[in-house]
This record gives structure tokens, sequence and C-alpha cells, in this order.
């Protein structure tokens, strides 16, 4: 019988087990402090807890702490982690160290139902939801934890169709008994699941990225099917609903098609979708995965694009390119561990 894992849950449900253990109360805020604060990786270095303490737990639960099982170092210093789970199957989260930024790209699902064009992750289809603990061992097991400054939901899966382990994830890492971060250090990535969006919206402080990439529903229905169920007009009208205030960022992701998304036209259109909408336009150079035909626009389109936007009064970024050396497309790194796991052993 599979041993539930005691990383990921709350102060409250943890309490539950500590009361159905008929152990002391306290118990309860011991574990919570060594799972969040002090990383314990096995009940044996929880050593405040009485030894009848420690075999009661161990015998029916485990700390559910996961090492990564392989890394890749890119020359520019991006790292690649990838972590088995339950379900023997492979997620990954990146490293991402530039100056005094040091960012870690999380997994919120294996795999990906939502089956968009440029993305190796939906190729994988959809395997299983990460659960709240999963998602925060990716941070809490990474060698250069200390040294983080920010968290994004930009790795494989939809957060949104993984919502309530997405917000227990978010709470860990927020809450004063949890990691403490401030929500302006984490950004979660959706592709515009309206109902998830706005619920998210409502009870995180955390920042907010859309999935653009289009702004003609024609053309981001081809890349993108969820643009048949919420196409991005009334993503960005249930936008214009909320007061973010000024600390609170809204931004948009533009990965950059050549000859599809990339002219002067959609410059236009981009500029009347947002218009009066406070935002940021993060524009980002495609990693070519197998089987697509999509290829990432020229370096001149890049910066035409961007420079149009400016014009247009609208804040634009240029993502730099990070680990080109290491599978820098999300998935890939999972996506060939796994064919590799599946192969026949001749």
């Amino acid at each position: 019988m599979t041993r539930e894992a005691l990383f990921g849950k709350s102060p409250d449900e943890i309490q539950a087990i500590v009361n159905q253990l008929a152990l002391p109360k306290y118990t309860a805020t011991q574990l919570t402090e060594w799972l969040y604060k002090k990383h314990a990786r096995s009940f044996d270095e929880m050593t405040n807890l009485s030894k009848k303490a420690r075999e009661l737990l161990s015998g029916q639960y485990t700390v559910g702490f996961t090492m990564p099982s392989r890394v890749q170092t890119s020359a520019d210093g991006t790292k690649k982690y990838l972590y088995p789970t339950a379900d023997t199957r492979f997620i990954e989260a990146a490293y991402i160290p530039d100056d005094d930024r040091f960012t870690l790209c999380v997994s919120s699902q294996v795999g990906c139902k939502m089956g968009c064009l440029f993305c190796m992750t939906g190729k994988q289809g959809f395997q299983s939801q990460l659960s709240a603990g999963e998602i925060v061992n990716q941070i809490s097991s990474l060698p250069e934890r200390d040294k983080l400054t920010n968290i994004v939901y930009m790795g494989m899966g939809e957060p949104f169709d993984n919502l309530d382990n997405v917000m227990r994830s978010l709470e860990i890492l927020t809450s004063d008994w949890g990691y403490a971060m401030s929500p302006r250090r984490i950004t979660v990535s959706t592709i515009g699941i309206i109902p998830a969006m706005k619920h998210f919206i409502e009870k995180s402080d955390c920042h907010l990225a859309i999935s653009l990439h289009t702004p003609f529903h024609e053309e981001r229905q081809k890349l993108m099917p969820i643009e048949n169920v919420y196409p991005v007009k009334e993503v960005v009208d249930v936008l214009r609903s909320f007061d973010f205030g000024r600390q609170r960022r809204v931004s948009f992701e533009y990965i950059m098609f050549k000859g599809i998304n990339d002219t002067h036209r959609h410059v236009k259109e981009l500029a009347r979708l947002l218009n009066g909408l406070r935002c940021r336009i993060n524009l980002i150079r495609f990693h070519p995965i197998p089987d697509t035909p999509l290829e990432s626009s020229t370096e001149d389109a890049i910066q035409q694009f961007r420079e149009g936007l400016l014009n247009k009064g609208i804040r634009t970024t240029l993502r730099a390119s990070r680990g080109q050396d290491i599978f820098a497309a999300c998935g890939l790194l999972s996506t060939k561990e796994l064919v590799k796991m599946q192969a026949p052993d001749f």
C-alpha cells in the first residue's frame, strides 16, 4: 500500500493527522516547520519529535521529498532539472540565473491536454495532475533554492487546468507557515481558462501572464485550440473588469512565429485589443520542436515588431533565449527521457 506524502499538506491537514495518531497537539507545528522551514528529507531528521511519533508517522506516511533524477547545465548557466513522478513519468524545472535575478520555472502537470501547436509538452498528451507537494518539491529540492528570487509557473502543463493544486502550492509558498515568499515574486501563466483565471485573480496576489501569441481569433484558433472555448477578446474583457493595483502585474506572452504573427497588422491589432489595459508584452523567440511547421521570426522582424509596439505605448520586452544547448523548449527533456524509458530492451 502506497504511503501518503505529508509534503504539500496545510497546517490544518497536518493537525488532523496528528490528532488521528493521538500525538501531542504541538506535533503539528513541529511537523509543519520541519517540512517547510527546515526542508527535512526524512522523519529521522525531525529530532524534536519523539521516537514514538516518528515511528507512527513513518509507518503510514512519507515526507514526500524527491530529489531530481537528472540535471543538464547550459553554457549560459541555465539548468534543467528532471523529476520522476509517482506514475513513473517525468516533469521538468528550469533554473535561470541572470545577474542578480534567479528564476525557477516550475511544472504543474505531467503532460498537457491543451494541444497548442507550438508546445512540446502538449505532444505528450495529458498524463496526470501534479499535487501541491510535487509542485513545491521542485523548489524545495533545488540545490539553488536559497538563491531564488522569482518563481514562474510556465513549465509543463496548464496551471489553471490544475487549479486546486496550484492554489494550494501558492498558499505554501506565500504563507508565513510556509516559505513566506512575496506574491510579487511569483508569476502564474495561463492560456486563458476564464473561470479559473477569475478565481486566481480574486484569491491570489501573484502576478498573471496570459499566453496570447496572436490577437486575431482565426489565427489563434489554429495555434491554440482553447481559443474555441475562451476567445482572447473575452479573456481581455475579464481582465478589464478587475482592479489589479499598481503593484500587481499583468503580462502577455507572445512567441514570435515567422510569417504568422510578426507583421505590422498584428502590432495594430494588439494595440487595439489591449488599449487602456495596464500591461506589458513579453516577446519570445520560438525554440524549434520536432514535427511542427513553425519557425522563429527573424531578428530583424522581432526588433521591428518590438519597436512598433513601443511606439504604440505598449511596454514591450524581449525575453533572452536561454539554455539553447540543453533542450530549451519546455517538454523536450522529459519527452526524451520518457521515450528512452519506453524503448524496448533488445
